[in-house]
């Protein structure tokens, strides 16, 4: 990191002494610490998701949900024992796993807490909720310590990942380092067998690739989803997402300066169902509200 090489962003600072792209230092800092009840189901399940938020982002999607976090200053710097005291915080208090969100430019700070921590009598699953605009190196030295990962794949095309995220390499990147995590875990396990309503069911290990779908992006929705399953088939579960809501100023934007509709996202499923995908989340209901985004105070 004196030369920061962490991510494909690649920006060469000495993060000992000013913050990378990513917006931060080699200090941890975390915005939200906390059981977080809306993941998929699996995930969350009745006593909620451990999640630990990172502050700062190597992505910064001009649509981020959780722009707060990512772009703005919000977060407070813990020592590596301090983040292994919050993991047991979060296990003391119910949760089914540790969920690590935005983790990626933290990666070697994180897998040293997390062998620390599993010495200490961690536990529970280790969650790996990310962008996928990772090092596929930094991925492979989590091998044995990450029991599920939870990427994204947002984009097939070059153009919209360079308007919206600043990333025209996004699909390489993101495919490549998900390519290595079905790698690590070739297979879903899960503890209970109730896979149609989840019912007191949790995921052990595996992978499960979510998509946002984009306003006006229903063709671009359909190619992710199709990349996806042709390549994996059932061995990853696939999330479709509609909680698209637009949190920042997206006025130069103005062909996703609104929610999905209900036919977009009813036409992204449906194109999923005809594919052939089974193993899959859909959401349904208000999702996209910004009640369903943590507040980052």
């Amino acid at each position: 990191m004196s030369i920061c090489s962490m991510c494909p962003r690649k920006c060469g600072v000495n993060r000992d002494e000013k913050a990378g792209f990513c917006g931060e230092k080699n200090d941890i800092r975390i915005a939200r610490a906390s059981l977080h009840m809306w993941e998929e189901p699996c995930i969350s399940g009745k006593e909620g998701s451990g999640t630990v938020f990172f502050s700062g982002c190597n992505l910064k999607c001009v649509y981020c949900q959780n722009s707060k976090i990512a772009i703005g200053d919000v977060g407070h710097v813990i020592s590596e024992s301090e983040l292994i005291k919050t993991f047991f915080e979060l296990k003391e208090k119910g949760a089914n796993n540790i969920n690590l969100v935005t983790p990626s430019h933290f990666v070697p700070q994180i897998r040293s807490a997390l062998i620390k921590a599993k010495d200490e009598g961690l536990d529970l699953p280790i969650v790996y909720n990310t962008s996928s605009y990772e090092n596929v190196e930094a991925i492979k030295s989590l091998e044995g310590l990450v029991d599920v990962y939870l990427p994204d794949m947002k984009y097939v095309s070059g153009n919209l990942s360079g308007r919206y995220s600043n990333a025209p390499d996004y699909f390489n990147v993101a495919s490549a380092a998900i390519a290595e995590m079905v790698r690590q875990q070739p297979k879903a396990v899960f503890k209970g067998s109730d896979l149609d309503t989840w019912e007191d069911t949790y995921i052990l290990k595996g992978v499960i690739v979510r998509h946002l779908v984009l306003p006006s992006h229903v063709d671009e929705s359909k190619r992710v989803i199709e990349y996806l399953y042709k390549t994996y088939g059932d061995s990853i579960y696939i999330s479709i997402m509609n909680q698209f809501t637009p949190v920042t100023d997206l006025s130069r934007f103005p062909e996703i300066n609104r929610k999905v509709t209900e036919e977009e996202y009813d036409e992204v499923v449906d194109f999923a169902i005809d594919l052939g995908l089974e193993n899959g989340f859909i959401q349904e209901g208000d999702t996209a509200s910004e009640s369903f985004i943590p507040d980052f105070h």
